[in-house]
């Protein structure tokens, strides 16, 4: 009986803090390991750049005309959608 609250304490953490922020991690992945050229993303550093060339670990981003730079996919933060499509 000395446990329970400590296993119900565990539970609670698990089911409001450690189990949403895994599904996020997971949606993430898996937004960001289906970027193809073309798409427009934000770094982790708060810019956005349009994808140029993606390989398994990098991707290569044009972050101004003709300025291009290799960001590793895991520092991506999001994928943009495109300017035209209606955000409601």
């Amino acid at each position: 009986m000395q446990f329970l609250p400590l296993v119900a304490m565990v539970a609670v953490f698990w089911f409001l803090i450690i189990r949403p922020q895994m599904r996020r991690q997971k949606e993430h992945q898996a937004k960001i390991s289906q970027i193809k050229k073309g798409d427009q993303v934000l770094t982790g550093g708060g810019l956005l750049a349009k994808v140029i060339k993606v390989d398994d670990h990098y991707a290569e981003v044009e972050i101004a005309p003709n300025v291009r730079v290799k960001a590793l996919k895991s520092t991506l933060a999001d994928v943009v959608p495109p300017a035209g499509a209606a955000n409601d």
